[in-house]
């Protein structure tokens, strides 16, 4: 009797994990387009820093990563609990910022072009105090980026496990957190460091290794800069898609454009497969712009005047 018992509870332990197991694959192939995403944004926030600060940073950006994890996944299970219906609102709040970084970001670099482009001088080197300040700017940027991207990679696993028992929910979300983070920024880190790599193994007497060598130092640069194209894009791509699933009135008319167009002889195929991913990113773009300048209205109307 107490040996049937035991077979039973280790049949029933068997089934969950194989449930845990089938979840958890699903739920990682929903979130891998997230997970690029997640990896371009992330490694282009370390461009700027100075070489030996690189990896402290990128350290510092996991960390809070895994702190918005610790709060996300209890925050998710409970609103699938007791209000499932406030998770696309949260969403959509959290795609509209997004947007607004990305846009933010644009502006920014433009007018900083600018301004380039009208000095001939050269700028001062920065004080140390500056590059401090500069540090921790990028960590609290990239941190607040993750916690978004977080957020949509929860919401993904938690649509996939919402019938299942709430242990599985905890296991399938909890691993699916720490799988990604330990994931996204370990490649950050190993791509930051390509040029080191590529240093190191440019000094070593074999003429392969040096050839290896000479190529990563030479590429990485360009990955950097594409990486920084790549992820400033991806908020677009990102929030531009929560935003549309969101709102099914656009969302359908984008549908709609993208199967209109896949009936276009020789690039039809191609116009449709990308064109919803085109079409969201334009979306996104247009709704950073309007958050941008209403948040600069507003910031303008609060200002305090100052004495005449």
């Amino acid at each position: 009797m107490a040996g049937g018992s035991l077979l039973a509870l280790l049949d029933d332990i068997a089934s969950v994990l194989d449930d845990v197991a089938l979840m958890t694959k699903m739920a990682a192939k929903k979130t891998s387009g997230v997970l690029g995403d997640d990896l371009a944004l992330n490694a282009q926030q370390v461009s700027g820093i100075r070489a030996e600060r690189e990896i402290p940073v990128v350290w510092a950006v996991a960390k809070g990563s895994f702190l918005n994890k610790l709060i996300l996944v209890p925050l998710a299970l409970l609103i699938s609990a007791f209000a499932p219906w406030a998770v696309t609102p949260l969403l959509m709040v959290g795609g509209a910022f997004l947007c607004f970084e990305g846009f933010e970001k644009l502006a920014h670099t433009y007018l900083h072009r600018k301004h380039s482009d009208s000095d001939q001088h050269s700028a001062p080197e920065q004080e140390p105090e500056d590059l401090v300040a500069f540090e921790k700017d990028k960590i609290k940027g990239a941190i607040r980026t993750d916690f978004i991207l977080s957020a949509e990679i929860i919401a993904i696993t938690l649509g996939i496990v919402a019938e299942a028992d709430f242990l599985q929910q905890v296991i399938v979300i909890s691993g699916i957190a720490i799988v990604m983070t330990i994931g996204v920024y370990g490649l950050v880190a190993g791509i930051v460091k390509l040029d080191d790599v590529g240093l190191y193994l440019s000094g070593k007497p074999s003429s392969v290794l040096k050839a290896i060598g000479n190529g990563l130092v030479n590429v990485t640069p360009y990955l950097m800069k594409t990486l920084s194209i790549v992820g400033t894009a991806a908020m677009f791509m990102v929030g531009g898609g929560i935003l549309t699933h969101g709102l099914p009135p656009v969302g359908h008319a984008i549908e709609r454009l993208a199967a209109a167009v896949g009936s276009i002889p020789t690039v039809g195929g191609v116009l449709s497969a990308v064109g919803p991913t085109l079409l969201n990113m334009l979306f996104g773009l247009v709704v950073g712009a309007i958050v941008l300048a209403g948040v600069t209205i507003i910031s303008k109307f609060k200002r305090p005047k100052l004495p005449s």
